[in-house]
């Protein structure tokens, strides 16, 4: 068995009845951490329907908030659900919001690792983030 996660007639992802359940509880937690609303809408059916506005927003805060802690374990909790999301929007054809160097989100950082984690650039975060999204979104059947 499987599952739809449709934009519209594109079928952007069809997985697993497990790995949707697991990527849906994941969507529920990250709603919740962000305070916005996915796009991804309830599964019926076994098909679920993306709202592109709504999920381009999702997306880019989710990036930025991947991207302004400095909590290792966090960091490393989130980093394969971000890289799921990522493949969907390209797939979507939405392009996200990769922040310029300097970009400081309100409210400064909330988590933080306790010894810090070693600075890598912003180039190099990103590059590893598409990297892994890559790799990732060759298992994910269309």
């Amino acid at each position: 068995m499987s599952q739809y996660y449709d934009m519209g007639d594109q079928t952007l992802w069809n997985p697993s009845n497990g790995a949707s359940r697991l990527f849906m509880s994941q969507v529920s937690v990250y709603q919740a951490e962000l305070g916005l609303p996915s796009g991804i809408g309830p599964m019926q059916a076994d098909e679920c329907q993306i709202d592109p506005l709504v999920f381009k927003a999702f997306v880019d805060a989710l990036l930025a908030w991947h991207r302004g802690t400095t909590h290792t374990v966090m960091t490393a909790l989130s980093e394969g659900f971000v890289a799921t999301v990522l493949v969907l929007a390209e797939r979507a054809g939405i392009e996200v919001k990769w922040q310029p160097p300097g970009f400081t989100e309100v409210g400064g950082l909330k988590d933080v690792q306790v010894p810090t984690a070693p600075d890598s650039s912003e180039g190099a975060w990103a590059a590893a983030l598409q990297q892994k999204s890559r790799e990732l979104g060759r298992f994910m059947a269309a």
